[in-house]
C-alpha cells in the first residue's frame, strides 16, 4: 500500500506532487517575506528622511546627515542588489522632492534651482549605485567571508554616496560657487565641497554604517531564519 500511494505521488517527469507543492508554497512564503523586509524598509527610509531634515551641521550651506544609509545597507546585505538599488532610488526620490523640489534643503534647492536635472541624476544615481554595488559586493564575498561582506557593504554605501555626490558637484561648480556665496562661505569650491558638504557627513555616516548596519542585518537575518521554518 505505501509502495502504491508514492507511486501514485509521483508525477510523469518522475518528480513528486507532494514535494512541488510543498516547494511552491515555500517559494510563495519566501517571496511574501521579501515584499514585507522590502515595504518595511522603504517606509523606514521615508520616516528617517523626511525627519532627518532637521539633523544639520553648524556650517553654512552644508547638506543634511542622514541616516538613510542604514536601511539602504541593510536591504542591500538581506535581499540583494535589486532590493539595494530600488531602496536607494527610494531615498534619492525623497532627498530630490523634498529638498530640491520643496525647498526644505538650502544646498538641495539651490542646485534644484539651478540646475534641476542634473540635480535629479546627483540625488537618483548616488544612492541608487551605492544600494546596487553594495548588494553586489555582499552577494560575493559572503560566500568566502560573510564577516568581510558585511563590513564591506556597510562602508560601500556611504563611500559610493559621497563619492558621486562630489563627483556631480564638479560637474556644476558654478552652481556651487554660488551656494557658497548664498549662505555667506569663503575659501574654494574645491575645499566647500569635500569638506564643507562632504567630509563631516561622510565620517558620520561610514562611522553608524560600520556600527549598525552589520548588527541590524544579523537580528534581521535570525527573525528570517525563525519565519521560514
Amino acid at each position: 500500500m505505501n509502495n502504491q500511494n508514492e507511486c501514485n505521488n509521483t508525477r510523469p517527469d518522475g518528480t513528486n506532487g507532494r514535494t512541488t507543492i510543498h516547494d511552491r508554497r515555500r517559494k510563495q512564503k519566501q517571496q511574501v517575506l521579501y515584499l514585507v523586509q522590502l515595504a518595511l524598509l522603504t517606509a523606514v527610509i521615508l520616516v528617517l528622511q523626511l525627519t532627518g531634515v532637521a539633523i544639520r551641521l553648524p556650517i553654512p550651506g552644508a547638506t543634511n546627515i542622514s541616516l538613510v544609509l542604514i536601511p539602504v545597507a541593510l536591504g542591500a546585505m538581506l535581499l540583494g542588489p535589486v532590493a539595494g538599488a530600488f531602496l536607494g532610488l527610494v531615498f534619492g526620490l525623497v532627498v530630490y522632492i523634498t529638498g530640491g523640489v520643496m525647498h526644505l534643503d538650502f544646498f538641495t534647492g539651490f542646485l534644484f534651482d539651478n540646475n534641476p536635472v542634473i540635480t535629479a541624476g546627483i540625488c537618483l544615481i548616488k544612492s541608487t549605485l551605492a544600494g546596487f554595488l553594495a548588494g553586489l559586493v555582499y552577494k560575493l564575498l559572503s560566500r568566502k567571508n560573510i564577516l568581510l561582506a558585511v563590513f564591506t557593504a556597510a562602508a560601500i554605501v556611504p563611500i559610493v554616496n559621497t563619492g558621486v555626490f562630489c563627483l556631480g558637484c564638479l560637474v556644476i561648480l558654478d552652481t556651487i560657487k554660488g551656494v557658497m556665496s548664498a549662505a555667506g562661505v569663503g575659501g574654494t569650491a574645491i575645499h566647500f565641497i569635500f569638506i564643507g558638504c562632504a567630509g563631516l557627513n561622510f565620517i558620520f555616516e561610514l562611522a553608524v554604517n560600520m556600527i549598525f548596519s552589520p548588527a541590524l542585518e544579523r537580528i534581521v537575518r535570525m527573525v528570517s531564519k525563525k519565519v521560514r521554518r
